[in-house]
């Protein structure tokens, strides 16, 4: 072979080469459809991110929460046709990695960001202490409450205590400026769950003690007396029983109800005049406590963005996550979700406008319990959900169902 037909194959070798390197990757992308940042905010995130990375596009799925789990793990048999990005709730890292659906991401991580980004956020990605992504939203479900119906009702602040909303609700309907003061998420779903947990830890209760199950008694059984007491009192909306978070801001946001629980997505939609009924009027404060006990209650609702280990695109899906997840992106899509940034609580792009909001999260991420942070956690939130429901629906008391459900659990764990 001649010289110049070497230079020329190797030239077409190194041509190739070079066309595979900067070929064009799709990475496939799984988000929810409902909380926290919407599906604009991600798109819009996504064409900065594509701008930035020509080499690289992302094709986005969006899914209802309640089919995110079980998508994921359907994905996971699926090769390099399953998902290069997945958005998973707090409590779902421990069964995830225990069954090697995640990438361990640890060593991605620069350590000078652990103090950077708040506790409960990390929560939502470690297991083991290892990292299995990044987290993302931070968040907590708040008390939203409408200062006019209040103020008709003879209250110019809103309740200090649990208690006190019971009170205040009461004074509300007897008043008749609204049939029922309460509003709640707790159809049989991981919904009705995250309030049970949020009375639970202003109760100082349980859900275990040295691995065995703890919320037969306690502050669990008083969180569901709670719930149970202010169906019984005409207080709660009987619909909350098949409400999800969508059907609370629906009902809230046309002047319906007094108080509602919601995540942090709610403040700004229920304040737009586009989106509700009831804009300006509303208030919004961390959860309250118990007296005696607490000062504030939260769960902690955090989400984050992993990488499947089955993903064949692992280098650019780290890329898209670390877009996703910084500062100034988060900070410039602040209304829906709050940033898991700590200085981004002192920037004026999160706190305009929304100080109320920043004020209750405050108190609200320093308070954050865990739902059970366990790998067998979608069987025992299934458990204590129907057990739950059951005894909402008024087909049993609380202390059957808490000691049924703690009976079931102690079997699988």
């Amino acid at each position: 072979m001649t010289l110049s037909k070497i230079l020329t194959a190797a030239a077409s070798v190194s041509a190739l080469l070079s066309s595979a390197a900067y070929a064009d990757t799709t990475l496939n992308a799984l988000f929810m459809s409902q909380a926290a940042y919407s599906e604009d905010n991600i798109k819009d995130m996504t064409a900065s991110f594509e701008a930035a990375n020509p080499g690289t596009k992302v094709a986005l799925e969006f899914v209802p929460y309640e089919a995110l789990h079980d998508k994921i793990i359907a994905a996971a048999g699926a090769g390099d046709d399953g998902y290069d990005v997945v958005l998973f709730d707090v409590i779902w890292p421990a069964e995830f990695a225990e069954r090697g659906f995640l990438t361990d991401v640890t060593d991605r991580i620069p350590s000078d960001l652990n103090n950077q980004i708040f506790d409960g956020a990390w929560t939502t990605v470690g297991y083991d202490d290892r990292h299995f992504g990044m987290p993302w939203i931070l968040d907590t479900k708040y008390l939203f409450y409408n200062k006019e119906i209040l103020a008709k009702a003879g209250f110019d602040t809103p309740p200090a205590t649990w208690d006190d909303v019971l009170t205040q609700s009461r004074a509300v309907k007897d008043k008749g400026l609204v049939e029922y003061p309460l509003v709640w998420s707790w159809s049989q779903s991981e919904a009705m769950i995250c309030d049970f947990t949020t009375l639970t830890a202003a109760n100082n209760g349980t859900f275990f003690v040295d691995g065995e199950p703890s919320f037969e008694t306690g502050g669990a059984k008083a969180a569901l007396d709670y719930m149970q007491t202010s169906l019984h009192d005409g207080l709660t909306n009987p619909a909350s029983l098949e409400y999800i978070e969508e059907d609370v801001r629906r009902v809230f946001s046309s002047g319906d109800a007094a108080f509602a629980m919601n995540w942090t997505y709610m403040n700004a939609l229920v304040n737009d005049p586009a989106e509700s009924q009831v804009a300006g009027k509303i208030g919004v404060m961390a959860a309250p406590g118990v007296s005696g006990i607490s000062e504030a209650s939260a769960v902690n609702g955090s989400m984050g963005l992993g990488i499947p280990s089955n993903s064949p695109h692992a280098d650019e899906a780290w890329a898209y996550i670390s877009h996703l997840t910084q500062r100034p992106v988060q900070e410039e899509y602040a209304t829906l979700s709050l940033p898991i940034w700590k200085q981004s609580y002192e920037e004026a792009a999160v706190t305009d406008g929304q100080e109320e909001l920043v004020a209750a999260a405050d108190k609200s991420i320093a308070v954050m319990f865990p739902r059970p942070l366990v790998a067998s956690y979608t069987e025992v939130s299934s458990i204590l959900q129907k057990n739950i429901h059951s005894a909402l629906l008024g087909q049993t008391s609380s202390e059957e169902a808490l000691a049924a459900a703690a009976k079931r659990v102690a079997r699988i764990r």
